[in-house]
């Protein structure tokens, strides 16, 4: 995909954007078919035109519901311990894990893997498609579509589902089953269906962006203008216009309470990360003895049946990215405080910001691995897994961590760089 740069011409107003990152005010070129508009400073994706902006995504997500269905139906995969044999659907994971009194275990899974992914393809072929519906219905269903889209978690699935087959393959042998490669195209499909909607298009079809009635400055940012960007649909509001008049979504020149809340978070998630990483995440009951295991534990398993790579995405996943994630967000919060940086500091601050967000639901991983192995595993007395108390909170650390970079208002770094912006009396600023 080509990427364009914007101008400094005089643009018309519909070609105006506020970068939701960094605040500044960018005048869109005209895109041509497969290009993106990005913006100058932080290089974040403003805004992509694709050929069939209707055609496509409800192509995708009609075929990503499909195979989901699909998916569900067929079994998923099986499992031959000792002549003894096990085969699972997907819809049997979270069934197993409320038998064992682990519904909230179920929650997550069926959440993150199944409703919300159905859910965001489901509002996408309608939108797309410009099914009648009431105004107020259809702005809630873009609202809540580009809010689930972090939390479908259908490829960290499929991940932790590749991981399970490399620990059982110690114990027996594993088979795939028919459902499986609907569920590998489900996941591609889904993700496709995604990219092919951008949301500054979609807002622009279900309403046109309200006009704006002062003068702007392109090249500057917002905030120096009286300017806000509607962290919804992106229209350019009046810093003082506290709703939005397109989507209806409250919100403030930054963030209101951003480090409060974020910092928060932070510690709460903090607090449930040690006994997360002591207490056992599941239990692996093998002709009669129970065997407790922890993170590092399982880590250090992998590592000595020679699994190697497997050990790594683990050690990576579960233990590295939620620790490196709660030091980068305690500094992105230090840094937002600070007086007077210079542009190569918020250029580096918001890279971190940016990494941040893309890596934290990866963490996942290892929760849907006990998932699996629980469903999957079930020999009776021979052999049985069943996921433990850490595990949750293994979970709650990770949704937390990832509220806490939701909460976290990017602008705020990029706020002290240039001396010529208006410095205007933020409060705690979205």
């Amino acid at each position: 995909m080509q990427h364009s740069h914007a101008s400094n011409g005089e643009p018309p107003q519909e070609g105006l954007m506020l970068c939701p990152q960094c605040d500044m005010l960018v005048a869109l070129p005209p895109l041509t078919y497969g290009s993106k508009a990005v913006c100058p400073r932080c290089k974040t994706t403003l805004s992509a035109r694709w050929e069939e902006p209707r055609k496509r995504p409800i192509g995708y997500a009609l075929s990503a519901l499909f195979m989901l269905l699909l998916a569900n139906i067929f079994p998923f995969v099986n499992m031959r311990v000792a002549g003894i044999g096990n085969e699972i659907k997907l819809i049997q994971i979270p069934q197993v894990m409320v038998a064992e009194d682990y519904a909230s275990m179920a929650t997550l899974f069926m959440v993150f893997v199944q409703l919300i992914p159905a859910f965001c393809m489901l509002a996408i072929i309608l939108l797309c498609a410009r099914v009648r519906m009431p105004s107020r219905l259809k702005i809630w269903m873009a609202k809540v579509l580009f809010q689930f889209k972090t939390w479908c978690m259908v490829e960290i699935f499929l991940a932790g589902v590749l991981v399970s087959f490399v620990k059982l393959m110690a114990y027996g042998d594993i088979g795939v089953g028919t459902s499986f490669v609907p569920y590998c195209l489900f996941c591609l499909l889904q993700v496709r269906a995604f990219q092919c909607v951008d949301r500054r298009w979609l807002w622009q079809d279900i309403e046109p962006a309200p006009q704006i009635t002062r003068p702007v400055t392109v090249g500057q940012a917002g905030i120096g203008q009286g300017l806000r960007s509607c962290s919804c649909c992106t229209a350019i509001l009046p810093a003082e216009q506290l709703q939005c008049p397109r989507c209806h979504t409250h919100g403030h020149v930054r963030r209101q309470h951003s480090l409060q809340w974020t910092l928060a978070l932070l510690f709460t998630s903090l607090i449930l990360y040690v006994p997360a990483m002591l207490l056992p995440i599941m239990v692996t009951e093998a002709l009669g003895n129970k065997m407790p295991s922890t993170v590092m534990a399982g880590v250090i398993l992998l590592w000595g049946e020679g699994s190697y790579p497997v050990a790594m995405v683990i050690f990576i996943a579960s233990i590295m990215v939620p620790t490196l994630k709660m030091v980068a967000i305690g500094w992105l919060c230090w840094d937002a405080n600070r007086q007077g940086k210079p542009r190569a500091d918020s250029e580096r601050m918001h890279l971190i910001y940016e990494v941040v967000e893309f890596v934290g639901r990866w963490s996942m991983i290892d929760v849907f691995v006990i998932a699996v192995l629980s469903a999957l595993v079930r020999m009776g007395q021979l052999m049985s897994i069943y996921p433990a108390t850490g595990a949750l909170l293994f979970a709650m650390v990770v949704i937390l961590t990832m509220f806490a970079a939701m909460t976290f208002d990017p602008r705020l770094t990029w706020d002290r760089v240039n001396e010529t912006i208006k410095k205007e009396p933020q409060g705690d600023g979205k």
